[in-house]
């Protein structure tokens, strides 16, 4: 019994590894032939990148005007508003807050301590502390007054090509907009 199920076991084997033979190449022919369509067909071209121009940087010009979505200040002038002495200090050494639009500002509180009274402003930048005497704005806007619902600036604003006309500006807490 022994012998009948070595036999078995070889014959078994035999079959199996006859199984695996490639039987004369036979198990790569579609894998052969497939290749061989790979490289008759033609060889394509690739096209080489496109030239790309380098990045020109794009400076704004007109961000110290009006915004043209905004409607203009109308002032009408009489005789008496202009005075030949109000200009702008050319030699004062400007202020960081003075590089932005007044529009982008809005009083957002105030602060005391024993130093004084602060008005608290919002800008594109943060929350700025200003005190009375600051600069505010690109129209030479002098801080006069702050309390705890409103900041008072005068802008100097030309009103002419030799003239220049003192014009207030009004920024209110408005718990709204925060």
């Amino acid at each position: 019994m022994m012998k009948l199920l070595q036999l078995v076991i070889v014959a078994g084997t035999a079959l199996i590894l006859a199984g695996c033979s490639d039987g004369g190449h036979q198990g790569y022919k579609d894998i052969d032939d497939y290749m061989a369509e790979m490289r008759d067909r033609p060889m394509g071209n690739i096209e080489p990148l496109p030239q790309f121009r380098p990045y020109e940087a794009f400076t704004y010009q007109a961000s110290a005007m009006r915004s043209p979505f905004k409607q203009p200040v109308r002032i009408e002038l009489t005789t008496e508003q202009i005075n030949s002495n109000i200009k702008p200090d050319p030699y004062r050494v400007k202020q960081y807050l003075e590089q932005f639009e007044m529009d982008s500002f809005r009083l957002v509180g105030s602060i005391s301590n024993e130093e004084g009274f602060w008005g608290l402003v919002r800008g594109a930048d943060g929350v700025h502390r200003v005190r009375v005497g600051d600069f505010l704005g690109r129209n030479h806007g002098r801080i006069t007054y702050i309390d705890d619902q409103e900041l008072r600036v005068t802008e100097i604003v030309p009103a002419g090509p030799r003239y220049w006309i003192e014009r207030p500006r009004v920024l209110r807490v408005n718990f709204n907009s925060q």
